[in-house]
């Protein structure tokens, strides 16, 4: 029976796009609502679905408009990935000035964001199409070359654009990270153009889900004394907060 359900409800989201849990409430009526939520968390552990605020989306539908690399990556370490957003949403105060990249971290913080009166500079398509839901955010997009494994954009123009712009703190992840060779990424372009979005910054936090460390890309665009908060998940090593911490770093 739970089987069955669970199968009618991707097949709804599929259908839908998305859907929410008021929703599927009156498709299920004798269910109860918590036990809804551990049916969309079984079906985006799965791989079926992304569990948005209030409900869920299609990965096929995100397909559609993003791509399957950006999908694939979305589902990978989807709780990590979602408590790390979260904590770092939590962090926008009203009339904060933010930039945001493109990572798929990145989405899961445009998710949680509340909506409240603020600037959002960001390199990522998905993040834009995810903030542009929220009435008070404003948003700025930077054009340039598509990565497609991200949906985010890297441009050689990028000095110039943000010349005379500066923003109160840049929100950034990386695609690995070691003490020894600090947080790395694979696009030599991408690289200088977060070093220079550090540099606008008043104050840089780090979304680093634990996946991520041991890992090194052939770009370093920052070192662990170089941000100001890390943002991680449980199963981060204790070891690495401490080292993280011994330099005045906040994790959390």
């Amino acid at each position: 029976m739970k089987r069955e359900r669970i199968n009618q409800i991707a097949a709804l989201v599929d259908k839908r796009g998305v859907i929410t849990l008021v929703q599927l409430r009156e498709f299920f009526p004798k269910v109860s609502e918590m036990t809804l939520r551990r049916d969309l968390f079984q079906l985006e552990e799965e791989g079926r679905l992304i569990r948005v605020r209030g409900g869920a989306k299609s990965v096929k539908d995100l397909q559609k408009t993003s791509g399957v690399p950006y999908a694939k990556n979305t589902n990978l370490h989807a709780n990590e990935k979602r408590t790390i957003g979260a904590k770092a949403a939590g962090l926008i105060d009203k009339g904060a000035s933010v930039f945001i990249d493109g990572g798929t971290t990145a989405l899961y913080f445009a998710k949680e964001m509340p909506d409240v009166p603020c600037t959002v500079f960001t390199t990522g398509i998905a993040v834009a199409q995810e903030l542009a839901k929220k009435e008070n955010v404003t948003i700025h997009l930077l054009g340039g070359i598509l990565k497609k494994d991200n949906l985010s954009t890297v441009t050689s123009v990028a000095p110039a654009y943000f010349h005379e712009i500066n923003f109160e703190t840049a929100i950034i992840s990386a695609s690995a990270f070691t003490p020894e060779s600090g947080f790395s990424c694979d696009s030599m372009m991408e690289a200088e153009q977060l070093k220079l979005l550090r540099s606008k910054a008043k104050f840089t936090y780090m979304m680093l889900d634990s996946s991520k460390i041991g890992k090194v890309m052939p770009y370093t665009f920052a070192n662990v004394e170089d941000i100001n908060v890390l943002i991680t998940d449980q199963e981060f090593p204790e070891s690495l907060k401490t080292l993280f911490k011994s330099k005045n770093i906040v994790v959390m």
